[in-house]
């Protein structure tokens, strides 16, 4: 199964990890990943601290856990490549995936932040 099918199939949440250029690791709990293609993933995120650690550390792990019983997931090890201030963009997707109104949010404090899939990992190893 493709990681992009993957996530659009199965339930439960995210968090993103990203540390600081001093090895000071921030984590925060994010939606599923927008997918461009099977190697790219974005996020729609605030500027705050995390999005702050990304302009001195380009780094990041997002950690899947399912919602089920038993221990399953993914680990997905990230470099930034890039981020857009796509308003309309970041409108969209939101009403998409979150089924919020356009009025809820200020969009210039968004900005959607592309990854580089670097390796995906199982939650827990055999």
């Amino acid at each position: 199964m493709k990681l992009s099918e993957y996530f659009e199939n199965v339930r439960g949440k995210g968090i993103l990890a990203i540390a600081s250029k001093f090895g000071v690791v921030n984590v925060s709990l994010y939606t599923r990943p927008y997918f461009m293609d099977e190697k790219t993933i974005c996020f729609i995120m605030g500027k705050k601290l995390l999005h702050e650690n990304l302009h001195l550390n380009p780094h990041a792990s997002y950690l899947f856990i399912e919602d089920r019983e038993e221990y399953a997931g993914k680990r997905i090890h990230l470099t930034k490549i890039k981020e857009e201030k796509d308003s309309k963009l970041i409108k969209l997707l939101m009403r998409e995936r979150l089924h919020i109104s356009q009025n809820s949010h200020s969009d210039d404090t968004k900005c959607l932040v592309c990854f580089r899939i670097l390796q995906v990992l199982p939650l827990v190893e055999n």
